[in-house]
């Protein structure tokens, strides 16, 4: 589940590499009559299990997705991955405390705090405090790891055994455009008009990217 809806390429690359629809429909993204618009429609894409984009609404889907799964004694699982500038908006916040209430331990919340959002830093903007402490007094099970730490984040996805436990939730230590040099050094990435230069920098990448998967 991708509530930061405004995220869905890299969602829909993900899909792509596990073969829900070919790697070079990616291309047509956002084009008219795609399969891949801006936000992520579960009425036009493969693998698409709820659509998403206006922000603070999914993440309550993904209660009630876990919340099904527990009434129903099923063992599935639900993963949730909420923008941190999304927490600005007060739904966000009844639904987590609607996970932590019924011990949904069988939902994995990460949020990806990379510090910005549509109009700025997140500190500017309204700032978060803290994360840490506000989730864990949530009720909460709450970790921080680095954002690009995959071995880390396998750990911590692995499932809660006690049924009693509380629910788990990340934060993500991220920068947006992690790994793209270019992206990573820009005051605010979070939407862009490509000039040239910005062009030229993203292909320098793509290129270099490839070759070390040669």
């Amino acid at each position: 589940m991708l509530s930061k809806g405004h995220a869905g390429p890299a969602l829909y690359s993900t899909l792509a590499i596990k073969g829900y629809f070919p790697v070079e429909e990616l291309s047509t993204l956002n084009q008219n009559g795609t399969r891949l618009p801006s936000h992520p429609d579960r009425l036009k894409t493969r693998g698409i299990d709820a659509t998403t984009g206006s922000l603070g609404q999914g993440i309550s889907i993904a209660a009630g997705m876990a919340l099904s799964h527990k009434l129903a004694g099923r063992p599935n699982r639900v993963f949730c991955i909420v923008g941190d500038g999304e927490l600005n908006e007060g739904q966000c916040w009844e639904a987590f405390q609607f996970i932590a209430h019924h011990r949904l331990n069988n939902l994995l919340v990460f949020v990806d705090w990379n510090k910005q959002q549509l109009d700025g830093e997140l500190d500017e903007i309204i700032n978060p405090f803290d994360l840490e402490g506000k989730f864990h007094a949530f009720g909460f099970d709450v970790h921080t790891v680095k954002g690009d730490d995959i071995p880390a984040l396998q750990a911590i996805a692995k499932p809660v055994l006690a049924a009693d436990a509380r629910p788990r939730l990340v934060i993500l230590d991220s920068i947006k455009g992690q790994g793209v040099s270019y992206l990573e050094q820009l005051g605010n990435s979070h939407h862009l008009r490509l000039t040239e230069e910005s062009r030229k920098a993203l292909n320098e990448t793509i290129e270099q990217l490839e070759a070390m998967h040669d």
